[in-house]
């Protein structure tokens, strides 16, 4: 199993060293949510701080767009050096064009889906994406509890990846531990994002290893 931590939790009071940490994980990427206090009930970093992220890490950066009409923001997450960027269905007007546009900007494309969005609406777009990511708790905040018909969700996702030949990754974020990380596993998730399990862990190390013998 691949792990993104989620930098949603980090101490940002200590941000080197907690990336200094990651960088010596077995994390695969790190996972970087942006909000605007509009799409979500929350506020979190802009670009200069993923920039400044980008230069200190190691791992790839996943860069969650929880923010409206993400397209907007194609060329700015792109100079952060971000390798995925990942918006969400329910924030494009015109979802088809913005995956192009981030494919054309030689960044990987993903999609994300809420909790209440069914996976059947991905199926005019699923050919152009690189990775979905299935929300497994409402966006916004960390520490929330896992919204157990996520792992349904995967199981439907992985068959529609199998009926179009789609190599697309499938991400799980909210609510990760290892309880719930091996039933997404079983279920076909390639990647969780953890944030909580491994931040509040008394050895993030471990908490990622953990993870990733999923």
């Amino acid at each position: 199993m691949r792990v993104a931590p989620s930098l949603l939790a980090a101490d940002f009071c200590n941000l080197r060293s907690q990336l200094d940490m990651l960088n010596s994980s077995e994390a695969f990427c790190l996972h970087v949510d942006v909000m605007d206090g509009n799409f979500v009930p929350n506020i979190s970093i802009g670009f200069p701080v993923i920039k400044a992220i980008g230069k200190m890490s190691e791992k790839p950066l996943d860069v969650h767009m929880m923010v409206n009409e993400p397209g907007r923001y194609i060329s700015e997450v792109r100079d952060c050096g971000t390798r995925l960027m990942n918006v969400h269905y329910e924030a494009c007007t015109h979802l088809n064009r913005t995956l192009t546009q981030i494919r054309d900007s030689g960044m990987l494309a993903g999609v994300t889906i809420n909790p209440a969005t069914p996976v059947a609406m991905l199926e005019e777009v699923i050919d152009i994406v690189d990775l979905v990511l299935i929300m497994s708790v409402n966006p916004g905040f960390g520490g929330q509890p896992f919204i157990k018909n996520s792992i349904s969700k995967v199981t439907r996702l992985r068959e529609m990846l199998a009926r179009h030949n789609s190599s697309a990754l499938i991400e799980v974020d909210g609510g990760i531990n290892l309880h719930t990380g091996t039933e997404l596993a079983k279920a076909g998730a390639d990647i969780l994002v953890a944030g909580s399990y491994i931040f509040n862990s008394s050895d993030p190390h471990n908490a990622i290893h953990s993870l990733s013998m999923l």
